[in-house]
């Protein structure tokens, strides 16, 4: 490894606008630009991970090589002048590249910090360049490895526990009122974009039934169909509300279009069985003294951005235990690299002990071929222990942690002091 550089090469959506993403010319697929990239002239391993808002691709290229220019190539095209390319393209080598892929994998570098969706993309880009046999052991281990710290920082951090966008903290609450949401029914009134949003999130935790309530049923039918729901008009609302659990209003109304009075006989109705109102709507939608109700519970977008902002900062504390997590594995991994650079030698070294101690054993047994087997035996190990006695003090000088950055004249050292032959 000590000849080799682990490079990192990326565009996201901090140093990119969307309309230069878009025309990558790796921006779509995975089996072309992986051979591309395996192809360029000392690039030894490659990976590549393409999302909506990153481009990135890792290599194990030799030192030396000319790999950051044809890897920029290929991952511009034409889309953007070579010239223009160092104001949208980051290039990290070695300990910043190992640091820059954890910090991605853990989502500290995402869009929204602590979202669990980057993961699972990490990994599906990871079975990509493991089928196109475009890893090897280094990019194998790095990438186990960023796997394997997003996992940690999940389990001893709350990164992920908090919901940081309006929609997905009303579905948060929710849960907090009804615990498992999967026997109840969802009425979507109006088909504002958050509303909608709030909608994804609660058939994703497997609510029974949507019903879509508009003013346009075509736009109603258009929008139940996407959940497997059904649509009505809006003036049924009164009705659906009787079976309704879950109500997310967004109807872009000038006035309230659901007051106490006109709940109040719903809920006898419903034998006060628990309902939860979201008013996405600005102005509001909903009467906020339905909160005087029993077992009603209204949340409009004010209630729900004090959630997030306090959320915000739940993970903003615990974005700091995670980023300490992050820098303690780089180093440890870091470490790992430095190791290889003196794997080879103490292979060697401990080979040619081995040979050693095999042709004298030979010699020596040929002349002391009255001995039993468990005589013989005993020689050998005699032999044995006293070759590995002799190579602790050169393969602890090897692996000596005080003085990582002398491992090339370590190195140099034993091979001279031990005779033995550089097969680079």
């Amino acid at each position: 490894m000590s000849d080799d550089m682990i490079l990192l090469f990326g565009v996201n959506h901090k140093t990119t606008p969307l309309a230069v993403r878009e025309k990558l010319a790796v921006g779509n697929g995975y089996e072309g630009p992986l051979q591309a990239l395996h192809s360029i002239t000392g690039c030894k391993e490659c990976y590549l991970l393409s999302t909506c808002n990153r481009v990135e691709i890792v290599v194990v290229a030799q030192a030396g090589s000319q790999v950051e220019e044809a890897i920029a190539t290929l991952l511009f095209g034409d889309s953007v002048a070579p010239e223009q390319r160092q104001d949208y393209l980051y290039i990290y080598r070695n300990h910043e590249a190992v640091h820059h892929l954890f910090m991605v994998s853990t989502s500290l570098d995402s869009m929204i910090v602590g979202e669990a969706q980057i993961l699972g993309q990490l990994k599906e880009a990871y079975r990509h360049a493991s089928e196109h046999k475009c890893t090897g052991p280094i990019l194998n281990k790095l990438l186990h490895k960023s796997f394997s710290v997003a996992k940690r920082v999940r389990s001893e951090t709350r990164i992920g526990a908090s919901a940081v966008s309006i929609s997905y903290a009303a579905v948060e609450l929710a849960k907090k009122i009804f615990g498992n949401l999967e026997d109840k029914n969802v009425l979507l009134v109006g088909a504002g974009e958050m509303a909608e949003l709030a909608a994804e999130h609660l058939v994703s935790q497997g609510v029974r039934k949507v019903v879509v309530a508009n003013r346009t049923l075509a736009r109603a039918m258009d929008l139940a169909k996407r959940f497997n729901g059904s649509a009505v008009s809006l003036d049924e609302l009164f009705s659906q509300l009787e079976q309704a659990d879950i109500v997310i209003s967004s109807t872009g109304a000038p006035n309230i279009i659901l007051h106490k009075k006109d709940v109040k006989p719903i809920m006898q109705a419903r034998r006060n069985q628990p309902i939860f109102f979201i008013d996405i709507a600005v102005p509001r939608d909903l009467d906020p003294e339905l909160n005087d109700l029993d077992n009603v519970y209204l949340y409009d977008i004010d209630n729900l951005q004090n959630v997030v902002e306090t959320n915000k900062s739940e993970r903003d504390k615990e974005a700091v235990k995670a980023r300490r997590i992050v820098d303690e594995e780089a180093l440890k991994f870091e470490h790992w690299i430095d190791s290889l650079a003196v794997v080879p030698t103490i292979a060697a070294l401990r080979k040619k002990a081995d040979e050693i101690c095999r042709i004298e054993l030979e010699r020596t047994m040929c002349r002391l071929q009255h001995l039993s087997p468990e005589e013989q035996k005993a020689i050998e190990k005699m032999a044995m222990a006293i070759s590995s006695r002799l190579l602790h003090g050169p393969v602890s000088f090897l692996k000596n942690e005080s003085c990582k950055e002398q491992d090339e004249v370590k190195v140099e050292i034993i091979r001279s002091a031990f005779d033995l032959v550089d097969n680079n």
